[in-house]
């Protein structure tokens, strides 16, 4: 386990069913300031093992900014809105990016 400074912007990946759940849980995210912003790609063809058979399915996915500060708050509440038994929710520290746009993320995440 890695350990990242509390203001550290992070990357967040998760994929939804449908565009219905896909929206829900982004604008709640954003509305609860647990996301800066949440982008929502449609059509993501995912393939992979889902207890004991290979699987394919069309899902929506979302990439989530926010900050290791609200990781654990954004990762409990997608735990409870998220329609899947298993969620995919896999987090990437940003090591360089435009400045301004980091601040961004942070300032929409703060309390």
């Amino acid at each position: 386990m890695t350990l990242t400074h509390p203001a550290t912007v992070l990357l967040c990946y998760c994929s939804c069913p449908d565009a219905a759940s896909a929206r829900a849980i982004a604008e709640a995210l954003v509305g609860e300031r647990l996301a800066a912003c949440v982008n929502r790609l449609p059509a993501v063809q995912s393939t992979y093992r889902w207890q004991g058979t290979v699987t394919h399915d069309s899902e929506e996915l979302l990439l989530i900014k926010t900050t290791a500060a609200r990781f654990d708050a954004l990762k409990a509440r997608l735990l409870e809105l998220h329609p899947y038994e298993l969620p995919e929710l896999v987090a990437v520290p940003v090591e360089r990016g435009h400045t301004a746009y980091l601040d961004w993320v942070r300032a929409g995440v703060a309390g």
